[in-house]
């Protein structure tokens, strides 16, 4: 069974073939989409964000699950009858906290690993991968922080926001101190669409990697 990844290095919406691609690739356009969010005041009027793109091609369907405050059981539940996954943006290490080692993320990865496709956001971009690196920039301590990720792919390190954030000193100390095979930084309006675990396509203003010790930009269309 083929996997489905798509990582955005900012805030939504989905880029447009991306949005497309995703749609594409959904189990049952006729089944709701799961949208996990960390929950905040106001998070409603910022859920069209998410669902426009979507509604575009008359995906209409959708469960609106902000965390911690739904209960595990409903996430779960909802999970399973869904045929994507949208996982938003914000504080990362929430994100980690209330998705990472639950039974909310076994859910994901067994629906991932089944063919649903699934989309992360910033935050939930860099929660993908098995190890999470967290830009100095992105927490309160403003420091390095490496944490366990959802393991949707492997030995891949993630930067967003990246050169709106000048992140480059950030990706080159994740890859010093990891070691990983491959290692990406997503602007933002940006997609990255991984089939199988392998970059297959990029959209919008850069994907950069570290190769050789060289910043390189990085442009896939597989389309």
């Amino acid at each position: 069974m083929n996997t489905h990844l798509f990582l955005f290095g900012g805030s939504p919406p989905f880029t447009n073939k991306m949005a497309k691609l995703f749609i594409e690739k959904l189990k049952d356009k006729t089944g709701p989409l799961s949208i996990l969010f960390v929950d905040r005041e106001g998070w409603e009027g910022y859920m069209p964000k998410y669902t426009s793109a979507m509604e575009e091609y008359s995906i209409n369907n959708f469960y609106l699950l902000p965390l911690p405050t739904t209960p595990v059981e409903q996430v779960i539940q909802a999970i399973q009858m869904s045929s994507g996954i949208i996982i938003g943006g914000g504080d990362t290490n929430l994100y980690a906290d209330y998705l990472v080692d639950t039974p909310i993320s076994n859910i994901i990865k067994d629906c991932f690993l089944s063919g649903v496709p699934v989309a992360g956001f910033s935050a939930g971009a860099l929660i993908s991968s098995n190890h999470c690196v967290i830009s100095p920039k992105d927490n309160p301590q403003k420091e390095f922080q490496h944490r366990k990720g959802l393991g949707l792919i492997t030995d891949h390190l993630l930067a967003v926001h990246f050169t709106e954030w000048n992140d480059e000193n950030h990706l080159r100390n994740a890859v010093n101190y990891i070691h990983a095979s491959s290692n990406y930084g997503i602007d933002e309006k940006t997609g990255a669409y991984f089939l199988n675990g392998h970059l297959a396509a990029t959209e919008g203003k850069g994907v950069y990697s570290i190769e050789n010790n060289v910043l390189v930009k990085i442009s896939k269309n597989s389309f």
